[in-house]
């Protein structure tokens, strides 16, 4: 286990190195924008995806049965980060008028159909956990 956290440690900070590598030469305005966007993504979890990823979880505890808890809890981070991730290209940002090629793609049906492959990887490892609890036997007084 020691041997896999080192790698995972070393490839983070290999891909960190090579990132900064590739700003060496930007402006200080591209170095203020990349400023800019890191600090509005740290913001953006905390103030907005962590809290709304904890209020599902806790509904879920709350309401769903044991074996569904886990799975959705994680379909609701990936789902949040998710679509985190999409919402530039969902808001149509970045799109440039007079190119088509631009932000041309399915984007929302892309997001839609990832949103229905994580629900149902979240009911399928439910169904699979259940299926896999062993029975429970009480004994009669």
């Amino acid at each position: 286990m020691r041997a896999t956290r080192a790698l995972l440690l070393l490839t983070g900070v290999g891909f960190g190195l090579w990132g900064v590598w590739l700003m060496r030469d930007f402006t200080r305005e591209q170095l203020t924008s990349e400023a800019f966007w890191l600090a509005g993504g740290v913001v953006l979890h905390d103030v907005i995806l962590a809290p709304v990823v904890v209020v599902l979880g806790y509904g879920a505890s709350r309401l769903l049965p044991g074996h569904f808890r886990s799975g959705a809890a994680t379909a609701f981070l990936v789902w949040g980060t998710l679509t985190v991730t999409f919402l530039p290209v969902l808001s149509g940002q970045g799109g440039k008028p007079g190119n088509d090629t631009v932000l041309g793609k399915p984007y929302v049906l892309s997001w839609i159909v990832m949103t229905l492959l994580l629900a149902g990887w979240a009911v399928g490892g439910a169904l699979w956990r259940r299926r896999r609890r062993p029975v429970e036997v009480t004994a009669e007084p």
